[in-house]
């Protein structure tokens, strides 16, 4: 019986955290970041306003804790959609998946820029970029080093890092238009040009049947 009241209790816990989370971030993409005021936020997940003091030192830490969790949640969605298939085809999931719904999506881009101006200024919320950034592009550069491989291809630590760097940049531009602008492109249009250009980036094809969901 203790056990359960202490398992209950943390779940509580979690649950009432992860919901201040929430809407702050559905607050940033709703009005922007001067709109995701203490009240605001408390009112949104139906919690006291002293609750935020309880899991946060400060609302700023709140605001960093939201950024992270949004972009660590972005990579998560990418990362669950590449399967366990082939090497080069998990790498083609995982390029699919960046460039097309949920992913890419406009309240997404919303949050992105609502956090951009404080990811300048605040060095806290840069080294948090820093940290959601590398986590992308690690996983994605174990994807190519493994299709590589895979392909009969070997590659250096250095250079693996380097086809990383630039195929994430290309995953970034497509994500960025295609949240901002969603009906410039048709139904797996973004996709496709990402697989089209990593491909050429990294020298070994990845394709898919785009009509497949």
């Amino acid at each position: 019986m203790i056990t359960q009241g202490r398992k209950f209790t943390r779940q509580s816990a979690e649950s009432r955290r992860e919901a201040l989370i929430q809407a702050t971030l559905d607050l940033i993409a709703e009005i922007g970041l001067h709109g995701a005021t203490v009240r605001e936020i408390t009112a949104r997940a139906n919690v006291t306003q002293g609750l935020i003091r309880h899991y946060f030192l400060s609302k700023e830490e709140l605001i960093q804790a939201a950024y992270e969790h949004h972009m660590n949640a972005l990579t998560n969605q990418t990362t669950a959609a590449a399967g366990d298939g082939t090497a080069v085809s998990q790498l083609t999931n995982f390029v699919t998946a960046s460039l097309q719904p949920p992913v890419v999506d406009p309240a997404a881009i919303a949050l992105w820029a609502g956090f951009l101006n404080r990811v300048l200024h605040d060095p806290k919320m840069q080294c948090i970029h820093q940290q959601t950034y590398t986590y992308f592009r690690d996983k994605l550069e174990k994807l190519i080093v493994a299709a590589l491989n895979e392909s009969g291809h070997t590659v250096k630590a250095s250079e693996a890092t380097q086809l990383a760097i630039a195929c994430n940049a290309v995953l970034d531009g497509l994500w960025l238009e295609g949240g901002a602008i969603p009906d410039a492109f048709s139904d797996g249009q973004l996709a496709q040009i990402g697989l089209t250009a990593i491909s050429a980036i990294i020298r070994i094809p990845l394709t898919k049947d785009m009509r497949q969901p």
